[in-house]
């Protein structure tokens, strides 16, 4: 499920804990990476577990209309369509997900406010109003709404991100790509798929799709990089303060510092990934934390990786110079 770029994310936060504080262990750091690695598995499990509250809403909305004292026409010969997802049956009725959902406690059901509100946006959609007319009633149709649903009323929804945060603080800025993995479960459900729990890291899923194929764990990864850079982190602090001679090094950002310092270890602990590879990734996830910094930090690893690699600190299998 997670792939390289997410996991430097990870092992980035936790370093950045480690740079605004100083007070953590390397114990505590590497315990911090495996929590916010299972959250993002998590946070997937509870978006996907969204489907079946929005459809019994869905459902209420309906008989509560039916009984109202005087109901209209159209209260009393519903359009039933989405009330009657076959997708929400499909994960109510499902033994494995039902189980994982209940054993991590994963229940929408003190937010009703917010399952509201994305029932009433939805019918001002017209995907959604296509939907609802469309005389079609099958399990892909259903996966085809869902995934426009995930795509497009979570991400900036301002209802959300509260109670996510409440939950669990390891699951800010992980909505994207845990959505991401929803909408991709629905593709595989709709051409025929049974639910399983994903695995957590991406080299076990590949592992599993071809079996022969030389697959390094991104588990060792990650562990490997947040481990050096943490064990290395004031010789790399060094280096950066007298690499900016002129410069405070008190005025240096702890994001700044947090992304040199992984660049630089990732580009000693890992031979076999290209010296661009690793400033390209480093400076994309600047642009996402410090948008102000990505040429800082571009600038910053590259004089430094070259530096270490004329020193002989860094020996690649390939080509070890940055290009221009």
């Amino acid at each position: 499920m997670l792939g390289r770029r997410i996991l430097r994310i990870k092992a980035f936060k936790t370093l950045y804990g480690y740079a605004v504080t100083g007070r953590m262990t390397l114990d505590e750091a590497m315990e911090n990476l495996d929590k916010s690695c299972e959250a993002t598995r998590d946070l997937y499990l509870y978006m996907l577990a969204i489907i079946s509250p929005l459809t019994k809403e869905a459902a209420a909305r309906i008989k509560s209309a039916r009984e109202k004292f005087n109901p209209t026409e159209e209260d009393l010969r519903p359009n039933t369509k989405f009330a009657e997802n076959r997708l929400a049956e499909l994960f109510d009725n499902d033994p494995d997900f039902q189980k994982v959902i209940s054993r991590k406690g994963l229940s929408w059901q003190p937010y009703d406010i917010l399952i509201g509100s994305v029932l009433d946006s939805l019918k001002e959609k017209e995907y959604f109003k296509k939907y609802m007319a469309s005389p079609e009633r099958s399990l892909k149709e259903d996966c085809k709404l869902f995934t426009r649903i995930f795509e497009e009323e979570f991400v900036d929804n301002a209802q959300l991100y509260p109670i996510l945060e409440d939950k669990s603080i390891y699951w800010t800025d992980d909505l994207a790509y845990a959505l991401t993995f929803c909408c991709r479960t629905l593709n595989e459900t709709a051409a025929g798929a049974q639910w399983r729990m994903p695995d957590l890291y991406q080299s076990d899923m590949l592992r599993k799709k071809k079996p022969s194929a030389d697959v390094q764990s991104d588990r060792e990864f990650v562990r490997r990089l947040l481990k050096n850079a943490f064990a290395g982190y004031e010789g790399y602090f060094a280096m950066i303060s007298e690499a900016l001679k002129g410069w405070s090094s008190d005025r240096l950002n702890c994001i700044d510092i947090a992304l040199i310092v992984l660049g630089l270890a990732e580009a000693e602990t890992f031979p076999e990934i290209p010296v661009r590879v690793t400033i390209n990734e480093y400076v994309e996830i600047s642009k996402f934390f410090s948008q102000k910094s990505s040429a800082f930090v571009n600038g910053v690893l590259d004089r430094l990786i070259s530096k270490m690699a004329e020193d002989g600190k860094i020996v690649k299998n390939a080509d070890v110079r940055p290009q221009a």
